[in-house]
């Protein structure tokens, strides 16, 4: 990760992350989730085997045996078991997401926050992915390392669906994608960018407030950014949760 300060017109400083998750995983102090990827719950339950008696009753002779009504389950059939996966979200909302879950540009998904000793539970939603022009870089004084490339915003919206206060806390930790999946470079800006602001949560921020956030990150003009992952924590780079 390359360091580069800047005069006094610009933001305090700006660090150009190269792609390579060696570097920016050192950027996490957060514990590492589980390593093993878990697959995104079903909106279904798996339907469960009718249990079979092991001796069927006898009927009289002569009298009519009990009917079922069209339409009902047997009384001998269990419910379905619920889907497995993670906890309920405090709050409600559904579940949480899961590592290397994939939602819709525009799709929310439940996320235990953590910021330092701050816990609590948001709805994290990436509402869109702009592609911007290279001009818009030149107040960050970056000059040719970022020659040839094109910035791209990655808007997203954070609700406090908790009950815990996140006023002043930062949910950053998100990053662009290419078509391919692999990361496209990073933009981290410490100060003021009017195209991008990435503001900390304002005073009050408690269950069902709402606001906005951006990420900056840039792309080849041969190609483009697509998609976001969140790696905060619990996640981590490559094992986060995805937007396309």
């Amino acid at each position: 990760m390359t360091t580069i300060r800047t005069g006094r017109t610009a933001p305090a400083f700006i660090a150009l992350a190269a792609v390579g998750a060696l570097a920016l995983t050192a950027c996490n102090d957060d514990s590492s989730a589980d390593s093993t990827q878990t697959a995104p719950p079903t909106a279904a339950a798996a339907a469960a085997p009718a249990s079979s008696p092991a001796t069927a009753p006898t009927t009289p002779a002569g009298s009519a045996a009990p009917s079922t009504p069209a339409g009902s389950a047997a009384a001998s059939t269990p419910a379905a078991p619920a889907p497995t996966g993670s906890a309920p979200a405090a709050g409600g909302g559904g579940p949480f997401a899961t590592p290397g879950q994939t939602f819709k540009i525009g799709q929310p998904a439940q996320i235990q926050f953590t910021s330092g000793s701050t816990k609590g539970t948001v709805a994290l939603t990436v509402t869109s992915i702009d592609a911007g022009d290279p001009a818009d870089l030149e107040p960050l004084k970056l000059g040719d390392k970022v020659k040839g490339l094109v910035p791209y915003y990655i808007h997203y919206s954070i609700t406090n669906t908790g009950t815990t206060d996140l006023s002043h806390t930062s949910v950053d930790h998100m990053k662009g994608l290419l078509p391919d999946g692999t990361e496209a470079q990073e933009v981290m800006v410490i100060g003021n960018f009017a195209k991008c602001p990435s503001p900390s949560l304002p005073k009050g921020f408690t269950n069902g407030q709402t606001a906005q956030s951006c990420s900056l990150a840039v792309a080849p003009a041969a190609t483009k950014v697509t998609g976001a992952e969140y790696w905060g924590s619990p996640y981590t780079l490559g094992k986060g949760v995805n937007w396309k």
